[in-house]
């Protein structure tokens, strides 16, 4: 029997206060939608389909092909949006489970155990509830006096008793799909002009029907996200959850409620991550690392045992037994081989550095391509920008010696072995095994071939 995933992605979030979709904000760097889809694909067995509406083409640009689209074009609460899904749904598949989408922190077991004791009901609706104190806007579930669920009451309709009561509808639902589709469509309004999902359970009841439920014993992913509020609320469970996962791999993190690691991140064991760091995007980290503090690493990869402290880096890649900082900064396209060093205030930029570089602080090496073992004094520049308004490359050898303050005017060559002295402005290419000096430079001394011996 087939279970369909439906999220429901369609409210503005006037609470919000914002003009972006309520779906569309980011949770962990990544927008709350996102969060859904990959359940949805984690636990049905079709194809998620999503209801839209407040900003309708933006989400259905970041959905994509990876689930089906339904739009409510009006916003007229919970049950008209699901009833939007109709079209697609109705006479296909023999249970539909539903969520919301401000709901990211849910699990992938409890909505498999909803769907499980909703196989095993007589009746058409199983949901999801949990007992708390922070009543987050919930509706109130009414029980009989066997313990059987009765009514759901929203917090706007219900009764000052009635608010008081600590069993919480947190919004998930597995539903009988012919029943359900029948009864969506007799739903009436409420007060407020919506037509409330959670109305069918007093339908259900009205009928003799059993309302199963499941009880989630987890607080964070009850954490609906309306306001920017809820949204740090859910921002520190997650963190605190990816965290515990990484100490419990073998990752050291010293102040673990000030690290902030994206869900997408891999870190390799015996790593340690120091306070007030970020790790986000696709990046990878070695294991046996110091990363921090104050450190934030974007869609980098980061080789074994390298040592990042109080630094910048955006799409670089470093190989093993590197260390960057304190207060380097490496830009897209930087590629540090093994046992580079970059000292503070050192920056690199679509350039690679060959193995045992070393580079001193102050300096900026962009568009380049550094060879083995060459040493960059402090305060060194690649002048790469052109009076073309182009960018150009410095080609420097292995073995080179590059005296600090020393401009290179790109495009420009240095050979393996050359020496650059202080302060150089280097214009034309240096031959190999020659020194450099003054401004504009030029060579002064040409190591002999026949003095090699």
């Amino acid at each position: 029997m087939s279970t369909v995933p439906v999220i429901l992605a369609a409210g503005k979030g006037v609470r919000m206060r914002s003009n972006l979709p309520k779906a569309l904000h980011a949770l962990g760097g990544r927008p709350l939608i996102e969060y859904a889809l990959e359940l949805g694909q984690e636990v049905g067995d079709q194809p998620v389909l999503v209801v839209i509406g407040h900003g309708a083409e933006a989400l259905r640009e970041l959905v994509g092909e990876r689930a089906r689209v339904a739009v409510q074009a009006e916003q007229l609460g919970t049950g008209h949006a699901l009833l939007q899904a109709a079209v697609e749904l109705r006479g296909n598949v023999d249970r539909v489970l539903v969520w919301a989408a401000d709901m990211p922190l849910l699990s992938a077991a409890t909505l498999e155990a909803v769907v499980a004791r909703q196989r095993e009901n007589d009746g058409p609706i199983s949901i999801v509830t949990a007992v708390a104190k922070q009543q987050r806007g919930f509706g109130r579930v009414l029980r009989a006096e066997d313990g059987s669920v009765q009514a759901v009451v929203e917090q706007a309709d219900a009764t000052a008793e009635q608010r008081s009561i600590r069993e919480l509808n947190v919004g998930v639902y597995c539903f009988d799909s012919a029943w359900m589709w029948d009864e969506l469509s007799r739903l009436q309004p409420s007060t407020s002009g919506e037509y409330y999902l959670t109305d069918l359970i007093g339908v259900a009841v009205a009928q003799g029907l059993e309302v199963g439920a499941i009880a989630v014993e987890d607080r964070a992913e009850i954490i609906g996200i309306n306001t920017r509020v809820h949204l740090a609320e859910a921002e520190a469970a997650l963190r605190e959850r990816i965290n515990r996962g990484w100490m419990e791999c073998g990752v050291t993190l010293l102040d673990p409620a000030n690290t902030y690691i994206a869900a997408s991140v891999q870190i390799g064991a015996d790593t340690t991550v120091l306070p007030n760091t970020h790790l986000q995007g696709a990046t990878s980290v070695g294991s046996g690392c110091s990363i921090g503090p104050n450190s934030v690493v974007r869609d980098s990869a980061i080789g074994d045992r390298c040592r990042v402290e109080c630094s910048v880096l955006e799409q670089a890649t470093l190989e093993e037994d590197v260390d960057v900082g304190p207060f380097g900064r490496l830009r897209a396209g930087a590629h540090l081989a093994r046992g580079v060093h970059v000292g503070n205030f050192g920056e690199v930029k679509n350039s690679y550095l060959g193995p045992q570089v070393k580079m001193g602080h102050f300096s900026y090496v962009g568009d380049a391509t550094v060879g083995a073992r060459t040493n960059i004094g402090a305060g060194t520049v690649t002048c790469n920008y052109g009076m073309d308004r182009k960018k150009h490359r410095t080609e420097i050898g292995e073995d080179v010696f590059i005296g600090s303050d020393t401009m290179m005017v790109a495009p420009v060559s240095i050979g393996a072995r050359a020496r650059t002295g202080a302060g150089s402005v280097v214009t034309r290419d240096v031959p190999a095994d020659s020194t450099a000096v003054g401004v504009p430079a030029r060579v002064i001394a040409r190591r002999s071939t026949d003095d090699d011996g």
